[in-house]
């Protein structure tokens, strides 16, 4: 299993250095890919240049959106185009995790209808294989640039709904978890499993997930401040969320085999705090 590191983009004290400096540290300490989150009524950096600006400054680590929140960005071409940029700037090492989303204020704030967003990702799903495919658009041919992957980047899908299962099957190279720990990670992938088979579809779909973390004397304090603003929207299910944050090397070990056990291919560690040390320690503890 691929171990990686979410980028700090989404703690309201990061700065756009913080980030920068965590995505140049993590590709120098070895962590297979650099994740995002992503939503808009909040303190955060914007997850499409975040990644073009991590691609800036790395050179091995790949880029995966866990995830990318697309129906309230509307065009689907101009999306296309912008992931495609991302790819071709990182030299093709773009993993697009992309859902609906279920926040909102997100919706209202972009002006988008929320009850119809599963239609919107349905259009936006369908307009991604036509322009990496290269369809031709208008006199200057196709819309670019090209993807440096052949069909552009892979589409990992979230939810766990009988939509999410069947845009996976349709679009998806694979499926990514959105929390819940590795229980709820082996559930929803044998789902995608049988999906996959039925269809027909052939080789393996490819399985991500995210956990949220923080190491050190002052962990349970970073998770619990962190995680309960970031997912107030939730109300008193904050607290759900900040308890299940790993705060000891036990806890983290142990979710690391148990996600590789249940067939995950890529965890993507989420930190607390964006203070370099926090990477650091990760990077100790992965390594012994």
């Amino acid at each position: 299993m691929d171990l990686g590191v979410g980028l700090p983009s989404t703690i309201p004290a990061a700065t756009g250095v913080d980030i920068l400096a965590w995505a140049r540290e993590a590709d120098t300490l070895g962590f297979a890919s650099l994740g995002t989150l992503d939503r808009i009524v909040y303190s955060n950096h914007e997850t499409i240049p975040t990644m073009a600006a991590a691609a800036a400054v790395t050179s091995r680590a790949r880029l995966t959106t866990a995830i990318l929140i697309t129906p309230y960005r509307g065009n689907g071409a101009l999306l296309a185009k912008q992931l495609a940029t991302v790819d071709s700037l990182s030299g093709g090492r773009l993993t697009v995790g992309v859902a609906v989303g279920g926040r909102a204020d997100d919706y209202q704030a972009t002006g988008t209808d929320f009850e119809g967003r599963g239609k919107v990702f349905d259009a936006q799903l369908a307009e991604f294989d036509e322009v990496w495919s290269g369809e031709v658009r208008g006199t200057a041919g196709a819309i670019g640039p090209a993807p440096a992957q052949a069909g552009g980047p892979p589409l990992l899908i979230g939810g766990t709904s009988k939509a999410a299962v069947r845009r996976t099957v349709e679009h998806g190279a694979g499926w990514i978890a959105g929390g819940g720990g590795p229980e709820t990670f082996a559930q929803g992938a044998e789902r995608i499993r049988r999906a996959w088979s039925v269809a027909g579809r052939q080789g393996e779909p490819r399985f991500a997930a995210l956990a949220y973390y923080a190491l050190g004397p002052d962990a349970s304090v970073l998770a619990e401040s962190y995680l309960h603003d970031y997912y107030a929207f939730l109300g008193s299910y904050a607290s759900n969320v900040a308890a299940s944050a790993l705060t000891s090397r036990a806890a983290i070990n142990d979710d690391i085999a148990r996600f590789a056990d249940a067939g995950c291919h890529e965890l993507l560690l989420f930190p607390c705090s964006p203070d370099l040390t926090q990477l650091q320690l990760l990077a100790d503890l992965t390594r012994g």
